[in-house]
């Protein structure tokens, strides 16, 4: 077995090996080997520009790599087509963004429902599953409604539900405090990481806030398309 590549039934539950980015003449990545262990939370830093969303993105397979390889649970996934990945990212992992994307027209327990949903569970059986979530998250009588209806903070926490539901792997989280103020972003990666931890998904989170960063018990530091610095809290 080539010792580059994660044993298959132990070790990291996600890993890159000389992960490559191009944007024309321009390296994204320029060659990063990463791994994430099970129940990791690990934030990636690092100023604009410096590849960690292209990382974060690469690894979840939204972008393809122009060269490396990339492991979930010891298996090779880099080299699946579209709707292998698109499968991937809606069975194995789950994804809070800065603006929530929640779909406006939906309520909160339609939202959160929505990848069991393309997955093909049955509609109560989904519903009754983000129910649950909602709840644990303290959103307990606001199911029925809206995006528009909830502050900036039960709507990013309707994403988190909607992360979990399928009880992922691994969840990207990319800059999910950045439309908050500094308590409610708190409070939300509180959640967040809290309930990440109770179902042994590991959490990777893109952000520009250090004091969220300084916060995570891991933190990746990406410059020019390389990690400049692995830190442990």
């Amino acid at each position: 077995m080539d010792p580059n590549t994660p044993h298959a039934t132990s070790g990291p539950v996600l890993s890159g090996r000389g992960l490559v980015k191009r944007y024309g003449t321009q390296h994204a990545l320029a060659g990063i080997d990463i791994d994430i262990q099970p129940r990791d939370a690990v934030a990636i830093v690092g100023p604009s520009g410096s590849g960690k969303t292209s990382l974060l993105h690469v690894l979840a397979g939204i972008l393809r790599a122009d060269d490396g390889q990339i492991f979930l649970g010891g298996q090779r996934i880099d080299h699946l087509g579209e709707k292998k990945r698109s499968e991937l990212r809606r069975t194995e992992f789950g994804f809070v963004f800065q603006s929530g994307m929640l779909v406006a027209e939906l309520s909160a327990e339609e939202n959160v429902a929505l990848p069991s949903l393309l997955a093909g569970l049955g509609r109560k059986e989904a519903i009754d599953a983000g129910r649950v979530w909602l709840s644990r998250l303290g959103l307990a009588g606001k199911e029925k409604r809206r995006p528009g209806e909830l502050s900036g903070g039960e709507a990013q926490r309707v994403a988190i539900a909607r992360a979990l539901t399928h009880r992922p792997k691994v969840i990207f989280a990319d800059e999910p405090t950045g439309a908050l103020d500094t308590r409610t972003g708190r409070e939300t990666m509180d959640a967040l990481l809290g309930a990440a931890h109770e179902t042994g998904a590991a959490v990777i989170v893109v952000t520009h806030d250090r004091e969220l960063a300084e916060s995570m018990p891991k933190t990746v530091a990406i410059r020019d398309g390389l990690i400049a610095t692995r830190l442990a809290a």
